[in-house]
C-alpha cells in the first residue's frame, strides 16, 4: 500500500501567505465550542433508544457541502463522505478542527508579545489549559502549523475524554462515538486543511471553501449520497451494527486508536491500495520540536481511573505527552472481558 503525506499533496494547491478569519477581540477572549457543529454519527438508519421510529443517516454529498463559515453557518452541508483514498470523511469534524486551528494561529501570533500566555480551554473530562511559549523569531508559516498541531492534539483529548464519561449533554454517554473510525483522519485532514488555509493568498472561509472540494477530488470522494450510503452498508455488522440503538456504545465494531505519529485511513476494499496516509505534524521549518513551544494540561476528574494509570503521581494533572498512556489504558479497556457483557450504555 502507497501511503503520501497529504501535505505534500495540498501544497501545490495554495502557496502564497495570506489571511485568517477576521477575529475581534471578543472572538479571542474565549475560545470555541468544544464541539461547533453537531455531527455526525457513523452508520445509516440506527435507531435511537426512548424515541421510537426516528433514525440517524448523517450523510452528505459534494454537491451539498456550501461554502465554510467560521464557526458554521447555514451554507454548510456537513454530513459523511466516502473517498476511495481517504475512507469515510466527517465533514463537521474537518471543518471544527479547521476553525480550532485558526483561531488559535491567532492567539499564538497575539502570545509573542509575551514571554508566556495560558489560555483557559474550558472543561472536558477536567479542566482544559494551553501555555504557549513562542518565540519572536516564529514567522507565521509556522504559527499556522503549530496551531493546527495543537488543534489535533485537543481533538485527540475530546475523544480520550468521551470515553472516559465526558458529554456536552448531561446524563447522556458519547462513548458511543469515542474513537469512531473516521474520526482521527477527519480531524487531521481539518488540522491540515485549516493550516494551508491560512497559508492561503485568499480569506480563510473562501480558501477552506476550495481546498475542501479539492481535497475531495483528490481523494476520489464518491458523488453521491446514495454512493455513500452503500459504503457504509458494505461494512455494516463488521464496522458498525443496527442491531444496537444510539447511544449505546456497541453500534460501533471497530474504532481507530492509532492517531500518532500517522493516521492511515480505513479504506471498505482490500482492492483499493491508493491510501493517503496523514502525518502529526511534528517539526517547525528550521527543525524545531512543535512541542517546545506549547503545553497542554488537564486536571482529571473522578471519572478517570487516575492511580491506574499513573500510580507514581500526587496530583491529577497530566499533559498532551501523557495520551499515550491513555490511549494503552482504552486499548486494554475494549480488550477486557467486561466490554463484552450485556450492553449497559
Amino acid at each position: 500500500m502507497r501511503h503520501f503525506l497529504i501535505g505534500i499533496m495540498l501544497l501545490s494547491i495554495h502557496t502564497a501567505f495570506g489571511r485568517g478569519p477576521i477575529l475581534s477581540e471578543k472572538d479571542l477572549a474565549s475560545p470555541p465550542p468544544r464541539i461547533i457543529r453537531t455531527c455526525c454519527s457513523f452508520g445509516s438508519d440506527v435507531k435511537v433508544m426512548i424515541i421510537p421510529g426516528v433514525k440517524v443517516t448523517d450523510i452528505t454529498s459534494i454537491e451539498k457541502l456550501g461554502t465554510h463559515r467560521y464557526l458554521g453557518g447555514r451554507s454548510e452541508g456537513n454530513g459523511i463522505i466516502y473517498t476511495k483514498n481517504g475512507g469515510f470523511i466527517d465533514i463537521g469534524h474537518l471543518r471544527d478542527i479547521a476553525d480550532w486551528t485558526a483561531f488559535l494561529y491567532h492567539k499564538i501570533l497575539l502570545s509573542q508579545r509575551n514571554d508566556q500566555t495560558e489560555l483557559k480551554l474550558g472543561h472536558e473530562g477536567g479542566l482544559k489549559t494551553l501555555t504557549l511559549k513562542i518565540p519572536s523569531e516564529l514567522d507565521s508559516l509556522d504559527a499556522a502549523t503549530l496551531a493546527g498541531r495543537i488543534a489535533y492534539d485537543l481533538s485527540v483529548w475530546h475523544e480520550i475524554a468521551t470515553w472516559f464519561g465526558a458529554s456536552t449533554v448531561p446524563l447522556l454517554p458519547e462513548r458511543y462515538s469515542s474513537f469512531s473510525i473516521e474520526d482521527a483522519y477527519s480531524n487531521l485532514l481539518g488540522a491540515r486543511l485549516g493550516t494551508e488555509a491560512l497559508k492561503s493568498h485568499l480569506p480563510y472561509e473562501e480558501a477552506m471553501t476550495g481546498l475542501i472540494a479539492a481535497t475531495l477530488k483528490k481523494l476520489e470522494a464518491v458523488e453521491t449520497e446514495a454512493a455513500t450510503y452503500a459504503a457504509m452498508e458494505s461494512v455494516r455488522d463488521i464496522w458498525w451494527t443496527r442491531d444496537k440503538k444510539l447511544p449505546s456504545r456497541k453500534v460501533l465494531l471497530q474504532r481507530q486508536l492509532t492517531v500518532y505519529p500517522v493516521v492511515k485511513p480505513l479504506l471498505i476494499s482490500e482492492n483499493e491500495r491508493k491510501s493517503i496516509a496523514l502525518e502529526v505534524p511534528n517539526l517547525s521549518a528550521k527543525g524545531n520540536l512543535l512541542a517546545e513551544f506549547y503545553t497542554l494540561k488537564f486536571k482529571l476528574n473522578l471519572k478517570f481511573p487516575f492511580k491506574k494509570m499513573f500510580p507514581e503521581r500526587k496530583t491529577r494533572e497530566i499533559t498532551q505527552n501523557d495520551f499515550r498512556i491513555l490511549l494503552d489504558y482504552i486499548q486494554q479497556d475494549l480488550e477486557r472481558p467486561k466490554y463484552q457483557l450485556k450492553d449497559k450504555l
